[in-house]
């Protein structure tokens, strides 16, 4: 083989290569998008919009904190460290 028909050849397998890249990179997609699609579904199931879903993380752990706080406050002084 003179070298434009190896050039021809690699050239050839890098594009096969590409091309499996590609949907393998397109299958890996689909599933993403369509977990993304299950954990909006589960989230809005839970009474949550997922524009909203940072804000009620903040506001439970917000109120986590405060519960803690009221936990720790009924025992005895002699047994909070």
């Amino acid at each position: 083989m003179n070298d434009i028909e190896k050039s021809i050849e690699l050239l050839r397998a890098q594009t096969e290569k590409a091309k499996n890249e590609l949907l393998k990179a397109e299958g890996k997609l689909e599933s993403l998008m369509r977990n993304e699609e299950e954990i909006i579904k589960e989230v809005r199931e839970l009474g949550v919009e997922p524009e909203q879903l940072e804000e009620e993380i903040r506001r439970l752990e917000k109120e986590i904190n405060e519960e803690l706080q009221k936990a720790w406050g009924y025992l005895p002084q002699e047994l909070r460290k």
